[in-house]
């Protein structure tokens, strides 16, 4: 069952990347991508969000399926991630995004601002926005720009997730075809770095690390 693969594919495809001793500041940056936002939100206002995901490089609509073929050392699996309902978190009413492996199953919780920002307010059992000093990072900004680096999520010890946006005219061949015009994103934690891209109205097409390598074979609605 390659349970050990199994597990390290779903951190890739969950964006499961925890920074070690970047300490808990929160970051603000200005310009297109990520104009006025303080990154990593220490207290989000419910006002400022809205009802499901449409953000085209992150799209979470309910009843897609994307599926992939995870390759690494020890042979390939099979990774399904589809779209829940989540819950309230920090206030906030989420959209899950529910990532499925031969053994494991793992729910990540996000919620889109009114600029069309994606934030990632939690993983169910391991952290939650607003709880024990855990944060809501930006998961996807409405206008990458090349060079914008911010929190995807925070909570000092558990998780302190970084981002790079490395490029937008990236292009992949994986299973599912071939895409141009990708964003191009470097997650970066205390066990490496992981580059995935992002196609406009698809979401994650591919991403790698030392390894492994995790394609898109099929997106269905």
């Amino acid at each position: 069952m390659l349970g050990s693969m199994t597990v390290r594919a779903l951190m890739v495809i969950a964006l499961v990347v925890s920074l070690a001793g970047c300490g808990g500041a929160n970051v603000q940056l200005p310009s297109s991508g990520t104009d006025q936002l303080v990154i990593p939100t220490p207290s989000p206002d419910p006002d400022d969000f809205v009802r499901g995901v449409d953000n085209p490089w992150m799209p979470l609509p309910d009843g897609r399926t994307w599926t992939y073929q995870v390759v690494g050392v020890d042979g390939s699996d099979e990774q399904k991630v589809t779209v829940a309902a989540g819950p309230e978190v920090d206030g906030v009413p989420t959209t899950a995004r529910v990532t499925t492996g031969p053994d494991t199953v793992t729910t990540d919780w996000f919620a889109q601002d009114a600029a069309g920002n994606v934030w990632w307010f939690g993983r169910e059992g391991e952290w939650t926005a607003g709880t024990d000093g855990a944060e809501a990072g930006l998961a996807m900004a409405a206008d990458p720009r090349v060079g914008d680096g911010y929190r995807t999520a925070y909570q000092r010890g558990v998780v302190e997730d970084v981002a790079t946006v490395l490029a937008l005219d990236g292009s992949a061949t994986v299973p599912a075809g071939s895409y141009d015009d990708l964003v191009v994103t470097r997650d970066t934690s205390e066990t490496g770095s992981v580059e995935q891209s992002w196609a406009r109205g698809i979401g994650l097409v591919e991403a790698t690390r030392p390894g492994q390598t995790v394609r898109l074979t099929k997106v269905s609605s």
